[in-house]
């Protein structure tokens, strides 16, 4: 992550610490967002969403006993087109 860091920072021309700052705060008003259940856009690039993961029956690896595994919400994302080119 420095090296990202340190390139942007090259490029904005601004220090590595306001890069590093912005970034950070970028995630977790993203985080937010989409914790509330809004949906969260970067056009593009990336989107995240908040969805609810159904309940279901799952198997311990190590000793293959089945296990309930409760339901929860969690943050699917999903990566953009220009980003997928990138590959």
């Amino acid at each position: 992550m420095e090296d990202i860091y340190r390139s942007l920072a090259k490029e904005l021309g601004i220090s590595q610490e306001k890069v590093r700052k912005t970034v950070k705060l970028f995630f977790e008003k993203a985080g937010e967002k989409a914790a509330k259940g809004e949906r969260v856009v970067v056009p593009g690039y990336i989107s995240i969403v908040k969805v609810k993961r159904a309940a279901r029956t799952g198997v311990n690896p190590r000793t293959r006993e089945k296990m309930k595994i409760p339901a929860k919400e969690v943050l699917k994302a999903k990566v953009g087109k220009k980003l997928q080119e990138k590959l």
